[in-house]
């Protein structure tokens, strides 16, 4: 009888995760195995996929310097936004958290009422403002400024702005949270010992708040560097990411061969760094993050 109960506890909780991990395999594992698999077929000249075991796709990903300047490239565009989100979110994020509750609320609604509109209608969003004849351009020339509009688009300004802008209230929400967890009463008992309020920050607030600053920096990074949306409307076809070669090859080349390829060469370097995050802060400052929201 005491077998039969200590077995039933043994299987409780795998039932009850039966269903979530049925979705991680359904959805993700099997896909990417597949992905995998495909990685070593070839694409013949009839366009067709010859199926063997084939080290033709990962040699030109690993060894033509087009995808290797294209993926450097994309982490050098990832971390410029990474830092800019960085930069503009934490004071955001330190505003909305040292609020009163009623104007925090308010604050965090209009933090996360972007979410409710299309990332895509947002990107195309900044072609109305960035134009030729969009709305910045339109404000310079009719107030004598310039004497013709600027090319503002298609370019990696354009491109990080784009990011920065849809990325932004990752960065902020993270570092809120990370902000909201500390007590307010160690900034006083700073400033009591004589530290000016500056030096409170910089002692106290800054490094309690940095988990958080690191999570929302990851997410930021990861998304940033997966991204193809934004560089296709607003970058140039010198400003791709190594996300634009995936959906070339797969969905204009209908190359799923070499697409495979390309997508698990970009999987593996930002699993790199998640590896990376995961050993200096954990991933657990992340469920954190997203767990108190």
């Amino acid at each position: 009888m005491a077998s039969t109960v200590e077995a039933r506890e043994t299987r409780q909780p795998w039932i009850l995760l039966s269903p979530a991990l049925t979705a991680i395999v359904l959805l993700l594992i099997i896909p990417l195995a597949f992905i995998v698999v495909y990685s070593f077929w070839l694409r013949t000249a009839a366009g067709s996929e010859q199926v063997g075991f084939y080290l033709d796709n990962w040699k030109e990903a690993l060894t033509d310097s087009f995808y290797r300047d294209i993926l450097l490239s994309t982490l050098r565009i990832a971390l410029i936004t990474t830092i800019a989100c960085a930069l503009l979110g934490y004071p955001c994020a330190y505003f909305i958290a040292r609020s009163k509750s009623g104007n925090k609320t308010l604050l965090l609604l209009m933090l996360i009422l972007p979410f409710w509109i299309s990332y895509i209608i947002r990107t195309m969003s900044w072609i109305n403002i960035l134009g030729v004849s969009g709305a910045l351009n339109t404000l310079l020339v009719n107030s004598g400024l310039l004497a013709e509009p600027l090319q503002l688009l298609y370019n990696e300004p354009s491109v990080i702005l784009g990011l920065v802008h849809f990325l932004l209230p990752f960065m902020v929400l993270n570092v809120y949270v990370s902000l909201e967890g500390i007590d307010e009463s160690l900034e006083s008992a700073a400033r009591s010992l004589g530290c000016t309020s500056w030096q409170s920050f910089l002692e106290v607030t800054l490094p309690l708040s940095l988990p958080g600053l690191a999570a929302g920096g990851l997410l930021c990074f990861v998304l940033a560097a997966g991204t193809y949306i934004t560089p296709l409307v607003l970058g140039g076809a010198r400003d791709a990411m190594f996300a634009n070669l995936v959906y070339e090859a797969i969905i204009v080349q209908l190359n799923w061969p070499l697409g495979s390829a390309l997508s698990l060469m970009l999987l593996f370097v930002l699993g790199l760094v998640v590896t990376v995050y995961n050993r200096f802060v954990g991933m657990g400052q992340i469920a954190k993050s997203f767990g108190q929201e």
